[in-house]
């Protein structure tokens, strides 16, 4: 079976990287990262992702938005994303529902669970 590719779209280095490290360390996937919603959008074009980690309050382009773009981009429009926000009150979001989007993870969330959560929104074994 080939390995899982993730694409992580958030503005804080830091969080990049501990969700990177969880990732390619725990699951074994392969893992993207932009620091932008704009960045974000030519990486799914170029890099091909099984999937998005994506934080809402960026910077220039939020997460809203690039939903919103990704979702209007036939080719990749049913894209699975996840969302790592701190931003809580959009778990029940019809926005969100709208958008397609399979589920939430907040911040701060627990590095030794990260996986397992994103693993189980996605449907995807570990």
């Amino acid at each position: 079976m080939a390995t899982k590719r993730v694409l992580i779209i958030d503005d804080e280095a830091d969080v990049r990287a501990v969700v990177r490290g969880c990732l390619e360390d725990i699951a074994g996937w392969g893992v993207v990262t932009a620091e932008s919603g704009k960045e974000g959008l030519v990486k799914v074009i170029t890099e091909s992702p099984d999937a998005i980690m994506l934080d809402i309050m960026m910077p220039g382009m939020d997460g809203l938005a690039f939903l919103s773009a990704l979702r209007n981009y036939a080719k990749e429009a049913d894209l699975p994303v996840v969302l790592l926000t701190a931003k809580i009150n959009l778990t029940a979001s019809d926005e969100l529902t709208n958008l397609n989007v399979k589920g939430v993870i907040t911040k701060p969330f627990d590095p030794f669970q990260l996986v397992e959560q994103f693993a189980h929104l996605l449907g995807w074994e570990v």
